[in-house]
């Protein structure tokens, strides 16, 4: 005797809180920007990492092993793709295939920029110091940091600011409003930590790679920690400067 199966479809879907629409929103975020193996299972994760390296050469690969401190000597080596592929992956760049591409090596100059910035990171002034507590945001190096004064309060950290037509607007700001818990409105993505100085344009934590291109559509984007040690920091009333340009932009 068949049996007759039958699929009960509810009239009504239900409709989700607040929180769960963050949390998808987050999620799809994520899922956007991790890299390709991290969506697989794991016998078909195992078999991507083992065939994955190329062994192509880059058009940037003396310029990666330099940066990564490799022999520098212009060929793929093995020891080559697998650093190379460490750091991509580490700084969520897709393919992450040890591909000395120009997409790695802009990531690495940047790296390599916000490195050189050290505990002086407003050495060439850019950035007005007299106003007590600021933050400050250097577009061309993809920087951020607090000071008061001539003392450095935090950072400098990596941050991603605006892309090509959604630039972070450069001058003197405020910060005129914060929301712990921020959902954005227009793209009804997560805005955790949102500090908010120019219009819609604030700082506020992602959770995908700060590094990632091609950039946010005008927020100061941050990691997770630096976002809520900010939100520790700052508060109503706390000036904020923008200057330099992205790359790219």
């Amino acid at each position: 005797m068949k049996r007759r199966f039958s699929l009960r479809i509810p009239r009504r879907i239900p409709r989700w809180s607040g929180a769960g629409r963050r949390a998808a929103a987050a999620l799809a975020l994520t899922t956007l920007t991790v890299p390709l193996t991290a969506a697989l299972g794991a016998p078909a994760q195992a078999a991507t990492a083992a065939s994955a390296c190329t062994a192509s050469r880059g058009p940037y690969q003396k310029q990666a092993e330099r940066f990564l401190g490799l022999p520098v000597d212009g060929r793929q080596s093995a020891a080559d793709c697998r650093a190379i592929r460490a750091f991509q992956t580490s700084h969520g760049i897709t393919p992450n295939i040890g591909y000395a591409g120009p997409v790695t090596w802009g990531v690495m100059s940047l790296v390599a920029q916000q490195r050189a910035a050290g505990h002086h990171p407003n050495k060439a002034h850019h950035c007005p110091t007299n106003k007590g507590r600021i933050a400050c945001v250097d577009l061309t190096r993809q920087l951020s940091w607090i000071q008061d004064g001539s003392r450095l309060v935090y950072g400098p950290v990596p941050i991603r600011s605006g892309r090509d037509g959604y630039e972070t607007r450069t001058g003197a700001k405020k910060i005129y409003w914060r929301h712990l818990h921020h959902v954005s409105t227009l793209y009804h993505v997560a805005m955790p930590y949102s500090q908010f100085f120019d219009g819609g344009q604030a700082f506020h934590s992602i959770s995908g790679s700060v590094w990632s291109a091609p950039g946010s559509h005008g927020c100061v984007n941050m990691r997770s920690g630096d976002a809520a040690k900010y939100w520790s920091l700052l508060r109503t009333g706390d000036d904020v400067h923008v200057y330099g340009r992205k790359p790219g932009t």
